[in-house]
């Protein structure tokens, strides 16, 4: 499979993925949300949090209607209700990259058409339609492993190699989005870490993340305050952020272009100063023993 450019144009804005790391910040309009509860439900919460991660550093935001988990239904109806708006919202004052995060291909067409870039379907095109949507657009889309119909558990899922049976799920996605007309420069792959894994799957793909890499379309990592982090430091919701930040460090370090997050601002510090450790990125200023 013959890779593409290392840059990458994401709506307004391009990433040199070479040498660059992009930082999405989630923000969920829902009540049930596994770490923030609820507190961006409210419409004006959502677009506030949302135009504050952009002020923090954030290139991208992640806009959900739906948790991935276990929940009340939700109707189509009031997912779009919940996630278009502030679609809107965010674009008429910033070019910030949107992405909703959705396993319905008709809410992603309804908010594609409001103006987000990005499609981050984190059930790996369970709806038979999802690919078609997307090709009929300019964006882009989030290919993600998970094994169950969303918000379906799987207890104590089984793998003999969890790293090689993500990148061979990955490709049949990659492959199912290609003949549906997605170009493959305008595919995302991401290893869905705690998705139906344990925390022993998730370190290992974290260790191997490369593996992933090698499939070509950047690579996404939502690793944030997720209960790998928790599990192997004994910490709860709210005190895994240094967990987090390491995850996401390790993660570029291995391949990860794209890292997903609740902790915009420390996240940026920790993503700029990992460029500028491997050279990609020129520190801001320069005095001391200079």
């Amino acid at each position: 499979m013959t890779s593409p450019p290392s840059v990458r144009r994401i709506g307004a804005r391009e990433f040199d993925f070479s040498r660059r790391v992009a930082v999405m910040a989630i923000v969920n309009r829902t009540p049930d949300s596994f770490h923030d509860r609820g507190a961006t439900y409210a419409l004006d919460r959502a677009v506030e949090a949302s135009l504050a991660a952009v002020a923090d550093g954030a290139d991208w935001v992640d806009v959900g209607g739906v948790p991935f988990g276990r929940g009340p239904v939700v109707a189509l109806d009031d997912e779009i209700d919940r996630i278009v708006p502030v679609v809107e919202a965010i674009r008429r004052s910033s070019d910030v990259v949107i992405s909703v995060d959705t396993f319905s291909a008709r809410v992603a067409e309804a908010a594609l058409a409001a103006g987000a870039d990005v499609v981050n379907d984190t059930s790996g095109l369970w709806d038979p339609d999802m690919a078609g949507v997307v090709a009929a657009s300019a964006g882009h889309i989030v290919l993600t492993h998970s094994l169950t119909p969303p918000r379906t558990p799987h207890p104590s899922p089984q793998y003999d190699d969890v790293v090689r049976a993500v990148v061979d799920h990955l490709r049949v996605r990659i492959d199912m989005a290609l003949e549906a007309g997605v170009p493959f420069e305008r595919l995302i792959v991401d290893p869905g870490h705690d998705l139906n894994k344990n925390t022993l799957h998730s370190l290992e793909i974290t260790r191997r993340l490369g593996e992933v890499a090698e499939l070509g379309p950047p690579v996404l990592v939502a690793l944030s305050n997720k209960d790998f982090i928790g599990e192997t430091l004994d910490r709860p919701q709210y005190e895994r952020l240094e967990g987090s930040l390491a995850a996401a460090v390790v993660s570029i370090m291995n391949g990860a272009r794209i890292v997903r997050v609740h902790d915009v601002r420390a996240t940026v510090a920790a993503v700029r100063m990992t460029e500028a450790i491997l050279g990609w990125r020129e520190p801001a200023w320069l005095k001391h023993n200079m």
